[in-house]
């Protein structure tokens, strides 16, 4: 059994980033807080101020694609901010991919005030899920 480990989770935009924190004991994640930053330095400082706070030893952020598979314009943002926040911090960034997430929770009128934070949260429960299957795989081998 792989060493408990607490993750915290990105939804990048380029106007709101939304953020969760969860651990693998659990597998499941939670909406901290959407940060809404006027730029960058703003928004790294959020992220320190965070990351200080949580301590966690993983990132894990959302890369959108198309439905398709294909990248676009955000993936290569989303991988710039991911880029960033390893360089910066020096921790590990793992990338999920997040092309149904935010759809999964636009009919929830509960989530609308969050939304950002709330699909960080499922971004993380999905790095969970494929986190546990990928220990499965190498018990049964």
């Amino acid at each position: 059994m792989p060493k408990p480990i607490t993750v915290m989770a990105f939804d990048y935009g380029t106007r709101r980033v939304g953020v969760a924190v969860g651990n693998s004991v659990t597998g499941t994640g939670q909406a901290l807080k959407t940060i809404v930053a006027p730029n960058s330095d703003s928004l790294y400082k959020e992220v320190e101020n965070l990351l200080k706070e949580w301590q966690p030893e993983r990132l894990v952020v959302g890369k959108p694609l198309h439905p398709d598979g294909a990248e676009h314009e955000m993936t290569l943002k989303a991988v710039r901010f991911g880029n960033q926040l390893h360089g910066r911090f020096q921790l590990e960034v793992e990338w999920v991919d997040e092309r149904y997430t935010s759809a999964v929770l636009e009919g929830d009128a509960q989530m609308q005030d969050n939304l950002d934070a709330h699909s960080a949260a499922l971004l993380l429960e999905q790095y969970f899920s494929e986190l546990a299957a990928k220990v499965a795989i190498k018990n049964v081998e």
